[in-house]
C-alpha cells in the first residue's frame, strides 16, 4: 500500500523521507480515534512520534487496540501520572561516563550513537532521550566529537563488548556506521560488537545487501532487535534477518511484555515459534519499565511468571527467552526457581509440577 505518489517502497531513504507524523497524514492509512486525535495534540511540543509507511501498513485500519497501533500511535494514557514512574528507571544517565559511553557492567558498555529513531515506540525504555522534545542522556549533544567516547573505551581494556544504540544506530547511513564500527574494530581489546536495532521489523527494507556485506567486514558482529507481537513477523521482516543471518550475523530477539498487547500465553506462543522459523532467538522477555509516559503499558510480574510457566516444558529449549527486568542495578532475572531445599532433602520439579527428591543433587 503506497500512499505518496513518489514513495518507493523497496528504498529504505524513501521510507524515510515520507514517515508519517501529522493526523493528517494518519488519516491516509487509518481512521483515528478521538483519543488518538487528543493524544497526538497533546504530543506537540513534548514526544516525538513517527511511523514508517510499512510499519502503518501493518495497521488494522479499524482497532484502536490493534498491537501495530498501540506501539506506534500516541495514546492519551502517556500523559497520566503513575507511581514510581521515572525517566531513567534503568539507570543510563547514572552509569554515564562519557557524552555516549554508559559503563554499568565491568566488561562491556553501552554506546548511545543517536537519538534519532525511525518510529518512535510508545514504550519506549528511553522515552526521555528519544521522543522528549526536552530531554536528553547526552551530556553535551549528538553532533559533539567522538573522541573521548573511543578513548574512554580504549583506555579500559576490561570492555570486550560494546552495544551499539540510541535511537537506532541504523538510522545511521552505512558509511558512518562504518566508521563507528572500524574504529572500534581497531580497539584490541573489544572482541564482540552487537547492534540494537528495531530496523528489521519497521523498516526492514534497510537491512540491504551492501549493508550487511559492510557488517560482515568486522566479525563478530551480533544484532539485537524487538519483535513484540506475531503480526510482525512478516515476509518483509524475514527477509531482512536472512539476509543477516546468511551474512554471518546472529540475530537475537528482546520482547517487550506489553499490558494489553502481547500479555497472553497463546500470543506469546505465536510469537516465540514465528521467531524461531525465521531463525530469530528469543533472547529476553523484558518487564516493561516503569518510564514515565510508559506506565499504562507495565503489567504485573506476576503475569510475566505465569506466562513463563506456561513455556516452560511446552516450547523447545532455545525458544523459551529469559524474563528479566532492568533497574539501576543491572538485569534482574524474575523466573522462578525448579530446584530448592527444605528439612526432607532437595527437590526438583518439572514444567507440570511433578517433582522428586534426591538425597545429593551431585549424584542425581
Amino acid at each position: 500500500m503506497q500512499k505518496a505518489h513518489d514513495l518507493v517502497w523497496t528504498d529504505w531513504r524513501s521510507q524515510l523521507k515520507h514517515r508519517i507524523s501529522t493526523v493528517e497524514d494518519l488519516r491516509q492509512w487509518i481512521n483515528v480515534t478521538p483519543d488518538e486525535e487528543q493524544a497526538i495534540q497533546d504530543s506537540e511540543g513534548k514526544y516525538r512520534w513517527s511511523i514508517t509507511p510499512y510499519y502503518a501498513a501493518l495497521m488494522d485500519k479499524d482497532d484502536p487496540m490493534c498491537p501495530i497501533r498501540q506501539q506506534s500511535v500516541p495514546s492519551v494514557q502517556e500523559f497520566i501520572s503513575f507511581t514510581g514512574s521515572d525517566n531513567d528507571p534503568v539507570g543510563d544517565t547514572v552509569y554515564r561516563k562519557t557524552n555516549r559511553v554508559v559503563h554499568k557492567y565491568p566488561d562491556r558498555v553501552i554506546f548511545l550513537i543517536t537519538e534519532v529513531c525511525a518510529v518512535y515506540c510508545r514504550h519506549c525504555t528511553r522515552k526521555y532521550h528519544t521522543t522528549d522534545l526536552s530531554g536528553t542522556y547526552f551530556e553535551s549533544n549528538e553532533a559533539a566529537s567522538w573522541e573521548q567516547d573511543f578513548e574512554y573505551i580504549a583506555s579500559h581494556p576490561e570492555i570486550r563488548d560494546v552495544l551499539l544504540t540510541g535511537g537506532d544506530p541504523l538510522t545511521y547511513s552505512d558509511e558512518k556506521l562504518e566508521l563507528i564500527i572500524s574504529r572500534l574494530r581497531k580497539i584490541p581489546h573489544v572482541e564482540i560488537i552487537r547492534i540494537g536495532s528495531r530496523y528489521p521489523v519497521l523498516l526492514p527494507q534497510r537491512i540491504t545487501p551492501e549493508f550487511c556485506a559492510m557488517l560482515e567486514k568486522y566479525h563478530p558482529i551480533w544484532l539485537n532487535t524487538h519483535f513484540n507481537h506475531p503480526k510482525e513477523i512478516t515476509p518483509e521482516a524475514a527477509a531482512a534477518c536472512d539476509r543477516l543471518l546468511r551474512h554471518g550475523i546472529p540475530v537475537q530477539n528482546q520482547t517487550v511484555l506489553l499490558k494489553g498487547l502481547n500479555d497472553d500465553l497463546e500470543t506469546m506462543k505465536s510469537l516465540l515459534k514465528g521467531l524461531l522459523k525465521i531463525r530469530v532467538r528469543p533472547y529476553y522477555l523484558y518487564h516493561c519499565d516503569n518510564v514515565t509516559g510508559v506506565s499504562h503499558f507495565v503489567t504485573s510480574i506476576e503475569k510475566g511468571r505465569e506466562i513463563m510457566r506456561g513455556l516452560l516444558g511446552h516450547m523447545t529449549g532455545f525458544a523459551v527467552p529469559q524474563y528479566i527486568v532492568t533497574t539501576k542495578l543491572g538485569k534482574i532475572p524474575l523466573w522462578e526457581e525448579q530446584f530448592h531445599q527444605d528439612d526432607q532433602g532437595y527437590w526438583l520439579e518439572n514444567y507440570n509440577h511433578d517433582t522428586m527428591r534426591v538425597d545429593d543433587p551431585n549424584l542425581i
